[in-house]
């Protein structure tokens, strides 16, 4: 058996070949985050060859988006969830009941369940660690990051193309799924990861956090600075995680919290030209002193 060890915001997490090891060879976005193996890794995914869920699967909910699904629910006590393209079933992923530890089996050991499953149990698994995987496109910008959130079919993508089109200096850290994670010493930094949605950008690079944008479509440019209220529902909308389970609930709550109280969370309505991205440059980046 051969175990590939990734680290992804300085957690190690593992994957289990079972004699699938070409199957690493299509994982390309995985390559920047290759570590060295550890003893007491976040999780371990195990590929096999047998679809057996060992019982009914009890739907929870579905998350559907764009011919992609997923269906969260449980197999006896064992958290599971299925993953479907254009309605077929591709893979399907049990948990132990803490996400440590993971079997998968994939049609053909596709990478679209291996992506899928790898990326869910990161989520869950760190949901207690003051880590979350959002849903944001964020770019660098002077030594800091930001992070663009809002619905599918916002801007996200648009906005960040903006900033590297206009503003100086601007890099792309990740389009969809980037991480962020509240460190013990405080700092807050935000982390490219392997999932990045359409467009790949699968950088191993980490910033810390400068702001938060929520943007909204809008006939005119206009800014501003989200109360802490405001700021705390924004932010629900744009994390993962399984808020009904009472332990991923507590820690999304408190990581959110600090998040809202340690950084500026901002609202742009926005039309898609260079004016939006030097007013947002202009109100949210941070100033060097």
């Amino acid at each position: 058996m051969k175990e590939i060890y990734y680290k992804v915001a300085d957690h190690v997490f593992a994957l289990e070949t079972n004699g699938h090891e070409g199957v690493v060879l299509s994982l390309r976005q995985y390559e920047p985050f290759v570590t060295d193996p550890v003893a007491d890794c976040l999780f371990r995914l195990q590929l096999t060859d047998v679809k057996e869920e060992n019982g009914d699967f009890t739907l929870e909910v579905s998350q559907d988006d764009e011919g992609q699904q997923i269906q969260t629910g449980h197999v006896g006590e064992k958290p599971c969830f299925r993953f479907f393209l254009r309605d077929s079933l591709m893979a399907v992923l049990t948990c132990s009941a803490d996400y440590r530890q993971g079997v998968l089996w994939s049609d053909d050991n596709n990478t679209f369940g291996i992506n899928n499953a790898m990326m869910v149990m990161y989520a869950l698994a760190t949901a207690d660690k003051h880590t979350v995987l959002f849903h944001s496109a964020v770019v660098s910008h002077q030594g800091h990051a930001y992070m663009f959130l809002g619905t599918s079919g916002t801007g996200k993508s648009t906005h960040a193309r903006l900033w590297l089109r206009y503003i100086d200096g601007t890099e792309l850290v990740n389009d969809d799924n980037p991480v962020v994670r509240i460190h013990d010493d405080g700092t807050i930094r935000v982390y490219g990861s392997p999932w990045s949605g359409k467009t790949p950008c699968y950088r191993n690079v980490s910033y810390p956090l400068g702001a938060l944008v929520m943007l909204r479509q809008a006939p005119q440019n206009a800014i501003r600075r989200l109360r802490p209220l405001e700021a705390y529902a924004a932010l629900m909308t744009s994390i993962s995680g399984k808020r009904w389970d009472s332990r991923m609930a507590e820690g999304l709550h408190d990581t959110e919290n600090q998040l809202i109280s340690h950084v500026a969370m901002w609202h742009l309505d926005c039309l898609p030209d260079e004016a939006a991205a030097r007013l947002c440059e202009q109100e949210v980046t941070v100033q060097e002193t």
